[in-house]
């Protein structure tokens, strides 16, 4: 995996300041994530293994599966770089690399929201705008359900944790308790 990602690592960064250069860093980052999904699919990795298939045939192929990359020369071109040194299947590897400079770029961060039940949209309107005034940054949350917490919730940003869940007030008593 480490190696996966440092091979991808300049094919995003290549991706992501192209994109940067013609202002479509959201059209760039939907048509990665697609091609990631696709060359994650088990009939897709036998298209890209295949000898018999051009790399013409696989840059036809992973563009027809994005709705704008006929017209981004770019992009195809991209692709064509991916096809040619046998880097297609590092797709998934590339669209997140490319993704997470993408938010870094726009001064967003990811957050991952751990509550004891499941948050409803109203309960994330209302919680997000208290975290990112408490993080300082924008913030892209992502929720998990941990019912060990019995209640509250856990945020994680970067190496940042804001603990406001039952369990760890009951372990911050326990500790107390025992100095």
């Amino acid at each position: 995996m480490a190696e996966s990602v440092t091979i991808a690592r300049p094919y995003a960064e290549a991706a992501f300041r192209a994109a940067k250069e013609a202002g479509a860093l959201n059209a760039w980052n939907g048509n990665l994530q697609c091609l990631a999904l696709a060359a994650e699919d088990r009939q897709v990795v036998e298209i890209i293994g295949n000898p018999c298939i051009t790399v013409d045939q696989l840059v036809d192929f992973f563009t027809s599966l994005v709705k704008e990359s006929g017209e981004d020369v770019v992009f195809r071109n991209f692709v064509r770089t991916l096809a040619e040194n046998e880097r297609l299947a590092l797709m998934p590897e590339i669209a997140a690399l490319f993704a997470a400079e993408k938010s870094a770029a726009e001064g967003i961060r990811e957050a991952t929201l751990t509550s004891a039940f499941p948050l409803s949209e109203g309960d994330l309107k209302t919680l997000l705008p208290e975290l990112e005034a408490h993080f300082k940054t924008k913030l892209a949350p992502v929720v998990n359900v941990d019912a060990d917490l019995i209640g509250g919730v856990r945020v994680t940003v970067g190496d940042q944790v804001l603990d406001a869940s039952v369990r760890g007030k009951l372990d911050a008593m326990t500790i107390a308790l025992r100095n």
